[in-house]
Protein backbone atom coordinates (compact mmCIF):
# COMPACT_ATOMS: atom_id res chain seq x y z
CA UNK A 1 0.00 0.00 0.00
CA UNK A 2 1.30 3.43 -0.95
CA UNK A 3 2.17 5.78 1.92
CA UNK A 4 2.35 9.56 1.89
CA UNK A 5 5.81 10.48 3.21
CA UNK A 6 6.38 14.15 4.07
CA UNK A 7 9.73 15.71 4.85
CA UNK A 8 10.52 18.93 6.66
CA UNK A 9 14.08 18.82 7.92
CA UNK A 10 15.42 21.93 9.61
CA UNK A 11 18.97 23.08 8.85
CA UNK A 12 21.46 21.72 11.38
CA UNK A 13 22.75 24.30 13.82
CA UNK A 14 26.51 24.73 13.76
CA UNK A 15 28.88 25.49 16.61
CA UNK A 16 29.80 29.17 16.66
CA UNK A 17 32.71 29.58 19.06
CA UNK A 18 33.63 26.25 20.64
CA UNK A 19 32.70 22.62 20.08
CA UNK A 20 29.26 21.86 21.51
CA UNK A 21 28.17 25.47 22.04
CA UNK A 22 25.24 24.98 19.65
CA UNK A 23 23.49 22.95 22.36
CA UNK A 24 24.12 25.60 25.01
CA UNK A 25 22.94 28.43 22.76
CA UNK A 26 19.77 26.51 21.90
CA UNK A 27 19.02 25.95 25.60
CA UNK A 28 19.68 29.61 26.49
CA UNK A 29 17.39 30.81 23.69
CA UNK A 30 14.62 28.56 24.98
CA UNK A 31 15.02 30.01 28.50
CA UNK A 32 15.12 33.62 27.35
CA UNK A 33 12.62 33.61 24.49
CA UNK A 34 10.47 30.55 25.11
CA UNK A 35 9.43 28.14 22.39
CA UNK A 36 10.40 29.60 19.00
CA UNK A 37 7.62 30.79 16.70
CA UNK A 38 7.47 28.73 13.48
CA UNK A 39 9.00 30.47 10.49
CA UNK A 40 7.12 30.88 7.22
CA UNK A 41 8.38 27.68 5.61
CA UNK A 42 7.67 25.64 8.72
CA UNK A 43 4.17 27.11 8.90
CA UNK A 44 3.58 25.89 5.35
CA UNK A 45 4.41 22.37 6.48
CA UNK A 46 2.29 22.65 9.64
CA UNK A 47 -0.74 23.90 7.71
CA UNK A 48 -0.39 21.14 5.12
CA UNK A 49 -0.48 18.58 7.92
CA UNK A 50 -3.55 20.25 9.42
CA UNK A 51 -5.30 20.04 6.06
CA UNK A 52 -4.40 16.38 5.60
CA UNK A 53 -5.69 15.68 9.11
CA UNK A 54 -9.02 17.29 8.21
CA UNK A 55 -9.20 15.05 5.15
CA UNK A 56 -8.42 11.98 7.26
CA UNK A 57 -5.28 11.26 5.24
CA UNK A 58 -2.52 9.20 6.87
CA UNK A 59 1.06 10.35 6.39
CA UNK A 60 4.58 9.75 7.66
CA UNK A 61 6.91 12.57 8.71
CA UNK A 62 10.66 12.41 8.08
CA UNK A 63 10.75 8.64 7.59
CA UNK A 64 14.39 7.57 7.01
CA UNK A 65 14.97 7.44 3.26
CA UNK A 66 16.15 3.82 3.41
CA UNK A 67 12.73 2.82 4.80
CA UNK A 68 10.80 4.06 1.76
CA UNK A 69 8.88 1.52 -0.30
CA UNK A 70 8.82 1.75 -4.12
CA UNK A 71 5.15 2.82 -4.14
CA UNK A 72 5.47 5.54 -1.48
CA UNK A 73 4.62 9.14 -2.39
CA UNK A 74 7.42 11.50 -1.37
CA UNK A 75 7.12 15.24 -0.69
CA UNK A 76 10.06 17.35 0.50
CA UNK A 77 9.14 20.91 1.48
CA UNK A 78 12.17 22.25 3.30
CA UNK A 79 14.09 23.75 4.70
CA UNK A 80 17.35 24.13 2.74
CA UNK A 81 19.49 22.08 0.34
CA UNK A 82 20.48 19.61 3.07
CA UNK A 83 16.93 18.12 2.99
CA UNK A 84 17.88 15.68 0.25
CA UNK A 85 21.21 14.60 1.69
CA UNK A 86 21.38 10.81 1.43
CA UNK A 87 18.34 10.43 -0.83
CA UNK A 88 19.07 7.59 -3.25
CA UNK A 89 15.58 6.20 -3.89
CA UNK A 90 13.82 6.02 -7.29
CA UNK A 91 10.57 7.46 -5.88
CA UNK A 92 9.56 10.61 -7.73
CA UNK A 93 9.48 13.69 -5.51
CA UNK A 94 7.12 16.62 -5.07
CA UNK A 95 9.43 19.33 -3.75
CA UNK A 96 9.52 23.04 -3.27
CA UNK A 97 8.84 26.15 -1.25
CA UNK A 98 11.85 26.12 1.05
CA UNK A 99 14.66 24.24 -0.63
CA UNK A 100 16.32 27.40 -1.97
CA UNK A 101 15.70 31.13 -2.37
CA UNK A 102 16.42 31.20 -6.11
CA UNK A 103 16.88 28.32 -8.58
CA UNK A 104 20.36 29.56 -9.56
CA UNK A 105 21.45 28.35 -6.11
CA UNK A 106 20.65 24.75 -7.13
CA UNK A 107 20.17 24.64 -10.91
CA UNK A 108 20.87 20.88 -11.20
CA UNK A 109 18.38 19.82 -8.51
CA UNK A 110 16.12 17.96 -10.93
CA UNK A 111 19.06 16.18 -12.56
CA UNK A 112 20.54 15.13 -9.23
CA UNK A 113 17.24 13.88 -7.78
CA UNK A 114 13.96 12.54 -9.27
CA UNK A 115 12.00 15.76 -8.66
CA UNK A 116 8.81 15.49 -10.73
CA UNK A 117 7.12 18.63 -9.40
CA UNK A 118 8.63 21.79 -7.94
CA UNK A 119 6.08 23.95 -6.16
CA UNK A 120 5.81 27.65 -5.46
CA UNK A 121 2.91 29.47 -3.87
CA UNK A 122 2.13 31.85 -6.73
CA UNK A 123 2.51 32.51 -10.42
CA UNK A 124 5.29 35.09 -10.29
CA UNK A 125 7.43 32.86 -8.06
CA UNK A 126 6.84 29.80 -10.27
CA UNK A 127 7.83 31.84 -13.32
CA UNK A 128 11.26 32.42 -11.74
CA UNK A 129 11.85 28.65 -11.57
CA UNK A 130 10.53 27.64 -15.00
CA UNK A 131 13.67 28.57 -17.01
CA UNK A 132 15.69 26.30 -14.72
CA UNK A 133 13.34 23.36 -14.04
CA UNK A 134 10.92 23.48 -16.99
CA UNK A 135 7.32 24.64 -17.43
CA UNK A 136 5.77 21.21 -16.85
CA UNK A 137 7.72 20.53 -13.69
CA UNK A 138 6.91 23.86 -12.01
CA UNK A 139 3.47 24.22 -10.45
CA UNK A 140 1.52 26.52 -8.13
CA UNK A 141 0.33 25.57 -4.66
CA UNK A 142 -0.97 28.20 -2.21
CA UNK A 143 -0.86 26.85 1.33
CA UNK A 144 -4.12 26.75 3.27
CA UNK A 145 -5.02 29.10 6.12
CA UNK A 146 -6.43 27.77 9.39
CA UNK A 147 -9.75 29.60 9.12
CA UNK A 148 -11.00 28.08 12.38
CA UNK A 149 -8.23 29.86 14.26
CA UNK A 150 -7.98 32.97 12.08
CA UNK A 151 -11.63 33.98 12.27
CA UNK A 152 -13.26 37.23 13.36
CA UNK A 153 -14.70 37.64 16.83
CA UNK A 154 -18.14 39.11 16.22
CA UNK A 155 -18.16 40.46 19.79
CA UNK A 156 -14.72 42.10 19.57
CA UNK A 157 -14.43 45.85 20.03
CA UNK A 158 -12.89 47.19 16.83
CA UNK A 159 -11.28 50.14 18.59
CA UNK A 160 -8.24 50.30 16.30
CA UNK A 161 -8.66 51.85 12.86
CA UNK A 162 -5.46 50.47 11.33
CA UNK A 163 -2.82 47.86 12.04
CA UNK A 164 0.41 48.59 10.15
CA UNK A 165 2.25 45.37 9.31
CA UNK A 166 5.82 46.42 8.59
CA UNK A 167 7.76 43.78 6.71
CA UNK A 168 10.19 46.10 4.94
CA UNK A 169 13.30 43.95 4.54
CA UNK A 170 15.84 45.97 2.58
CA UNK A 171 16.87 49.65 2.59
CA UNK A 172 14.92 49.85 5.84
CA UNK A 173 16.04 53.32 6.87
CA UNK A 174 15.25 54.80 3.45
CA UNK A 175 11.93 53.04 2.97
CA UNK A 176 10.70 53.68 6.49
CA UNK A 177 11.39 57.37 5.95
CA UNK A 178 9.98 57.61 2.41
CA UNK A 179 7.14 55.06 2.62
CA UNK A 180 6.14 54.28 6.18
CA UNK A 181 6.43 57.79 7.67
CA UNK A 182 4.14 59.51 5.11
CA UNK A 183 1.57 56.78 5.73
CA UNK A 184 1.67 57.48 9.47
CA UNK A 185 1.29 61.21 8.71
CA UNK A 186 -1.80 60.45 6.61
CA UNK A 187 -3.34 58.44 9.43
CA UNK A 188 -2.67 61.22 11.91
CA UNK A 189 -4.11 63.88 9.54
CA UNK A 190 -7.29 61.83 9.21
CA UNK A 191 -7.56 61.05 12.94
CA UNK A 192 -7.17 57.32 12.34
CA UNK A 193 -5.81 55.35 15.29
CA UNK A 194 -3.13 52.76 14.56
CA UNK A 195 -0.63 50.33 15.97
CA UNK A 196 2.38 48.88 14.19
CA UNK A 197 4.07 45.51 14.34
CA UNK A 198 7.37 44.71 12.71
CA UNK A 199 8.05 41.36 11.08
CA UNK A 200 10.08 39.07 13.33
CA UNK A 201 9.31 41.05 16.48
CA UNK A 202 5.90 39.81 17.51
CA UNK A 203 4.16 36.65 18.70
CA UNK A 204 1.35 34.95 16.81
CA UNK A 205 -0.96 35.60 19.77
CA UNK A 206 -0.15 39.31 19.67
CA UNK A 207 -0.87 39.46 15.94
CA UNK A 208 -4.15 37.59 16.39
CA UNK A 209 -5.26 39.91 19.20
CA UNK A 210 -4.40 43.02 17.19
CA UNK A 211 -6.33 41.75 14.17
CA UNK A 212 -9.38 41.18 16.38
CA UNK A 213 -9.22 44.86 17.37
CA UNK A 214 -8.45 46.27 13.91
CA UNK A 215 -10.78 47.54 11.22
CA UNK A 216 -8.08 47.44 8.53
CA UNK A 217 -4.44 46.52 7.91
CA UNK A 218 -1.77 48.32 5.92
CA UNK A 219 0.75 45.82 4.56
CA UNK A 220 4.26 47.00 3.74
CA UNK A 221 6.50 44.41 2.08
CA UNK A 222 8.64 44.41 -1.07
CA UNK A 223 7.24 41.11 -2.38
CA UNK A 224 5.75 37.82 -1.19
CA UNK A 225 5.42 34.38 -2.76
CA UNK A 226 2.16 34.07 -0.80
CA UNK A 227 2.14 36.37 2.23
CA UNK A 228 0.74 34.13 4.95
CA UNK A 229 0.35 36.97 7.47
CA UNK A 230 -1.62 38.97 4.94
CA UNK A 231 -3.82 35.93 4.24
CA UNK A 232 -4.38 35.47 7.99
CA UNK A 233 -5.59 39.07 8.22
CA UNK A 234 -7.97 38.46 5.33
CA UNK A 235 -9.23 35.32 7.06
CA UNK A 236 -10.01 37.49 10.11
CA UNK A 237 -12.16 39.59 7.74
CA UNK A 238 -9.74 42.51 7.96
CA UNK A 239 -9.40 44.31 4.60
CA UNK A 240 -5.87 45.15 3.51
CA UNK A 241 -4.27 48.17 1.88
CA UNK A 242 -0.98 46.94 0.45
CA UNK A 243 2.15 48.47 -1.02
CA UNK A 244 2.77 46.55 -4.25
CA UNK A 245 5.76 47.98 -6.11
CA UNK A 246 5.66 45.32 -8.83
CA UNK A 247 9.21 43.94 -8.64
CA UNK A 248 11.49 41.77 -6.54
CA UNK A 249 13.81 44.09 -4.62
CA UNK A 250 15.98 41.43 -2.99
CA UNK A 251 19.57 42.74 -3.35
CA UNK A 252 20.70 39.17 -4.10
CA UNK A 253 18.95 39.43 -7.48
CA UNK A 254 22.13 40.85 -8.99
CA UNK A 255 24.18 37.81 -7.93
CA UNK A 256 21.40 35.59 -9.34
CA UNK A 257 21.96 37.27 -12.71
CA UNK A 258 18.31 38.33 -12.80
CA UNK A 259 18.03 41.96 -11.78
CA UNK A 260 14.55 42.59 -13.24
CA UNK A 261 12.07 40.12 -11.70
CA UNK A 262 8.35 41.04 -11.85
CA UNK A 263 6.80 40.28 -8.46
CA UNK A 264 3.96 41.21 -6.16
CA UNK A 265 3.42 41.56 -2.42
CA UNK A 266 -0.19 40.32 -2.69
CA UNK A 267 -0.27 37.25 -4.98
CA UNK A 268 -3.31 35.81 -3.16
CA UNK A 269 -5.70 38.76 -3.36
CA UNK A 270 -8.59 40.28 -5.30
CA UNK A 271 -10.98 43.23 -5.20
CA UNK A 272 -12.87 41.73 -2.24
CA UNK A 273 -9.73 41.88 -0.13
CA UNK A 274 -8.82 45.57 -0.35
CA UNK A 275 -6.64 47.86 -2.45
CA UNK A 276 -3.00 48.30 -3.43
CA UNK A 277 -0.71 51.19 -4.38
CA UNK A 278 2.50 51.07 -6.41
CA UNK A 279 4.38 53.94 -4.74
CA UNK A 280 3.87 56.52 -2.02
CA UNK A 281 2.78 59.10 -4.63
CA UNK A 282 -0.35 56.99 -5.18
CA UNK A 283 -1.02 56.22 -1.53
CA UNK A 284 -3.28 59.07 -0.49
CA UNK A 285 -5.80 58.72 -3.32
CA UNK A 286 -5.87 54.93 -2.91
CA UNK A 287 -6.23 55.23 0.87
CA UNK A 288 -9.18 57.62 0.47
CA UNK A 289 -10.90 55.05 -1.76
CA UNK A 290 -9.97 52.18 0.57
CA UNK A 291 -11.34 53.72 3.77
CA UNK A 292 -14.50 54.92 2.02
CA UNK A 293 -15.23 51.42 0.67
CA UNK A 294 -14.28 49.86 4.02
CA UNK A 295 -16.73 52.10 5.89
CA UNK A 296 -19.42 51.20 3.37
CA UNK A 297 -18.74 47.46 3.96
CA UNK A 298 -17.80 46.81 0.32
CA UNK A 299 -15.00 44.36 1.10
CA UNK A 300 -15.47 40.71 2.02
CA UNK A 301 -11.96 39.30 2.55
CA UNK A 302 -12.91 36.26 4.62
CA UNK A 303 -15.24 35.03 1.87
CA UNK A 304 -12.27 35.18 -0.52
CA UNK A 305 -10.16 33.04 1.83
CA UNK A 306 -12.96 30.53 2.42
CA UNK A 307 -13.40 30.13 -1.32
CA UNK A 308 -9.74 29.86 -2.26
CA UNK A 309 -7.23 28.92 0.45
CA UNK A 310 -8.72 26.80 3.21
CA UNK A 311 -6.68 23.99 4.76
CA UNK A 312 -8.84 21.34 3.06
CA UNK A 313 -8.77 22.93 -0.40
CA UNK A 314 -4.98 23.33 -0.21
CA UNK A 315 -4.43 19.75 0.98
CA UNK A 316 -6.61 18.38 -1.86
CA UNK A 317 -4.61 20.40 -4.39
CA UNK A 318 -1.39 19.06 -2.90
CA UNK A 319 -2.50 15.43 -3.14
CA UNK A 320 -3.51 15.95 -6.75
CA UNK A 321 0.12 16.66 -7.71
CA UNK A 322 0.84 12.97 -7.13
CA UNK A 323 -1.97 12.06 -9.53
CA UNK A 324 -0.38 14.32 -12.14
CA UNK A 325 2.92 12.50 -11.68
CA UNK A 326 1.31 9.07 -12.10
CA UNK A 327 -0.78 10.00 -15.13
Amino acid sequence: MSRLCLYFIKPPENNRWIKGDKYVRSFVRLLLRGKPRPGGVEKVFINLCKGLDKLGEDYQINLPFNQLNPTDKVAILGAGKHCLDGYNQPNKIVAGIGLMTHPSEWPKLCKEYPVAKYLQHSQWAADVYKPYFGNERCDIWPVGIDTDHWKPDTKANKKLDVLIYNKIRWDKEKLNKELRDPIVAYLAKNNLSFKEIVYGNYSEKEFHNLLEQSKAMIFLCEHESQGIACCEALSMDVPVLAWDNGYCLDPNRFSWGDSNIPATSIPIFNENCGESFKAIDFFENTADIFFKKMNEKEYNPRAFVLQNITLVKSAKTFLNFFNKIES
